[in-house]
């Protein structure tokens, strides 16, 4: 069965609001990475739709500001994106399909496909997905910022029990930011 991660940039007061941290090389690299261990990204809309259409763009325009911006965004238009919406219509990128059905029963039976990893971003969704027991890899790139205010992950809602992880790999970047790798217990 394919590992379904989670990877996602949060300051060290536990903000997960993508306008309260900042891209840099190192960043892009890291990210880079992790998604070409991947062969499939699971996005909410509100986060797909962050992603879709800027970083394909990007792709195609080689119009990011650094390599590292150009590379990920290569390596992000190169993967299958799913986006778990009821409300979206339809989506114009290639690579992207809409899932509707029952949340779990979808990511059970992309988990049991044949591929590499399955990444998952945003808050809500992996939040949900959290909950429901189904991340089995979390990787969080921590800032060295304190966000204030802004999204948490789980903030209102409640995991139906502890979560025990293991600390398998950090990572100190050049930006400053740690690097943290977890497997659930």
């Amino acid at each position: 069965m394919r590992n379904l991660v989670y990877a996602i940039n949060l300051t060290i007061d536990g903000c997960f609001d993508h306008t309260k941290v900042s891209g840099s090389e190192d960043i892009h690299d890291y990210f880079t990475n992790l998604i070409r261990d991947a062969d499939l990204l699971l996005y909410g809309r509100v986060t797909f739709e962050l992603m879709v259409p800027f970083w394909p763009d990007v792709a195609r325009s080689h119009s990011g500001n650094a390599r590292s911006m150009n590379e990920f965004a290569q390596a992000f238009d190169s993967v299958d994106k799913v986006v778990f919406s009821h409300s979206l219509e339809r989506v114009e990128d290639k690579r992207s399909s809409i899932a509707r059905g029952e949340l779990k029963d979808e990511v059970l039976k992309l988990k049991q496909k044949q591929g590499k990893k399955i990444l998952v971003g945003g808050v809500d969704l992996p939040a949900q997905l959290i909950a429901l027991g189904l991340v089995d890899e979390f990787y969080f790139v921590v800032h060295p910022i304190l966000g204030g205010e802004g999204r948490r992950l789980f903030a209102g809602d409640i995991l139906p029990e502890r979560l025990k992880l293991k600390l398998v790999d950090s990572m100190s970047l050049k930006s400053g930011c740690v690097a943290l790798h977890y497997l659930k217990q």
